[in-house]
């Protein structure tokens, strides 16, 4: 009977990888507190301005605070799917612009260690938005653990968010010396987040590349610079996503040319390759 189920499973795979598929962005970060959350909701949305279907999925461990982002209290999280044995479509939420969300629960942290039957249910689930969404997001906790580790290393790519802080830079320096450990071809893009000026800002991002190319011999692609803004905080106290909540502000402008850019440069995935789910697979289950 598992015999039957699983090869019905990798027909399922193999008939939508043929069709195409949504691309996978994992953002992370090396700590907390450095706008990561922030940073993957107004992407989001800012993708959805540029024309393209969004799901953003909280998977912010003990953390997870898009819906209050949103000034939303959702009604299903995704740890609701594996309890009451949902549809996925059932815990997605609507946000702002049409943006597609699945928020993170309290019981989040079991959700990295499911067992056979969680793994095989949530391959299933997810293979239904594989061709319904051109991006799926996740937005990663701080930090990594093994089990977390297996979504990042899965996506298609990586968008590490960082600060001018030297703490910062170390922590994202750390984060991505551990996913290139495990992946050495991952396509790591990095934004520099809360710079006091474009100048500074570049400054810094030229030397974070030339260190992490030196000493981990990969390239990573710099992403943009995003000011620090008042306006933020304000856009966070209200709940309302900044680049809604003031659309000329100098964050909210940085943004929209960094998804401009974004999109305009890169390609979504080859429909040869493998997807998503087959990857986290072969890593959950080696």
């Amino acid at each position: 009977m598992k015999h039957d189920q699983a090869e019905g499973l990798r027909r399922k795979l193999d008939r939508r990888n043929q069709s195409g598929q949504a691309k996978t962005l994992a953002v992370i970060s090396g700590k907390g507190g450095v706008g990561k959350s922030n940073f993957a909701l107004n992407f989001s949305l800012q993708l959805i301005n540029n024309g393209k279907k969004i799901l953003l999925i909280d998977l912010d461990v003990g953390m997870g605070n898009i819906d209050i982002l949103l000034g939303n209290r959702a009604e299903k999280t995704i740890v609701n799917l594996f309890e009451e044995r949902l549809s996925i479509h059932e815990v997605i939420e609507q946000g702002p612009n049409g943006l597609s969300y699945i928020a993170g629960g309290s019981g989040l942290s079991n959700f990295f260690q499911m067992d056979e039957s969680d793994r095989s249910y949530f391959y299933e689930q997810y293979m239904e938005l594989a061709q319904t969404y051109d991006y799926i997001l996740f937005d990663m906790g701080a930090g990594v653990t093994e089990e977390s580790l297996f979504f990042i290393l899965a996506s298609d790519e990586c968008i590490v968010i960082t600060t001018p802080e030297p703490t910062s830079v170390t922590d994202a320096y750390g984060m991505i010396k551990h996913v290139v450990n495990r992946k050495h071809d991952m396509r790591l893009h990095v934004i520099l987040n809360r710079a006091p000026n474009y100048q500074d800002g570049l400054k810094s991002l030229e030397r974070f590349k030339a260190v992490v190319t030196k000493f981990l011999h990969v390239k990573i692609h710099s992403m943009g610079i995003i000011p620090d803004d008042k306006v933020v905080a304000q856009a966070i106290v209200r709940q309302i996503p900044y680049t809604l909540y003031n659309e000329k502000s100098k964050a909210a402008k940085a943004l929209k040319e960094i998804t401009y850019n974004y999109v305009t440069q890169t390609k979504q995935v080859n429909r040869t390759t493998s997807s998503f789910v087959q990857r986290l697979k072969q890593l959950m289950e080696m």
